[in-house]
């Protein structure tokens, strides 16, 4: 059995047999073992954008997720499996995880290994780079490293004034992606941290 944390209600981890999961109503926060893990923590606020990005009328606070992280990261510790989150998450640093390479590979980490993938290469219609810690009793296998051939999430602009000064210039904002194509996990992916969670 694997327990699934902090995953969406009725998504790809629904329904899946030797996966039990915990949804927002469930409240990952209760979970206490004793099967092994795969964790995915609010990103919010720990990503580029933890503030709520350059046109947020509230400032927010970096790490505030009710701890919702640290117990994930807790809970792969002693239990086993994989955490993922967004690449570049500050969560990495504040927990003292090494910060792993954009080009692949394995490195170790605290209790365990760290590495950086795109999810595009496991079925995501975006590149949608992704940092994943791993805790288990053998090194991990390689993944596809390297970039993918998905999309951009964004627009990417760097500030609130750069985004204005385009739509000053007509430009008009393209949406890529649905809210809820960008936040959700990939059939393929969630299998390889299914398989990683059970090695």
């Amino acid at each position: 059995m694997i327990a699934a944390l902090f995953v969406e209600t009725d998504g790809v981890y629904f329904g899946v047999p030797g996966v039990d999961p915990w949804d927002e109503p469930r409240n990952a926060l209760g979970y206490q073992g004793p099967y092994r893990v795969v964790a995915h923590p609010p990103c919010q606020r720990w990503g580029r954008y933890w503030f709520g990005g350059p046109s947020a009328r509230v400032r927010r606070v970096k790490g505030d997720d009710a701890g919702c992280f640290a117990h994930a990261l807790r809970s792969v510790q002693c239990y086993g499996g994989v955490l993922e989150h967004p690449e570049a998450s500050h969560a990495w640093a504040r927990f003292g995880i090494n910060r792993p390479p954009k080009s692949g590979g394995w490195v170790p980490a605290f209790l365990g290994w760290t590495c950086c993938v795109e999810q595009g290469h496991y079925g995501h219609a975006a590149r949608k780079a992704t940092w994943l810690y791993y805790v288990g009793p053998v090194k991990p296998p390689e993944l596809i490293w390297g970039p993918s051939q998905g999309q951009r999430l964004d627009e990417g602009f760097h500030s609130s004034e750069e985004r204005k000064a385009a739509r000053a210039r007509g430009v008009r904002p393209v949406e890529r992606l649905s809210k809820k194509e960008r936040l959700a996990t990939p059939v393929p992916f969630r299998d390889l941290l299914l398989t990683l969670a059970r090695l």
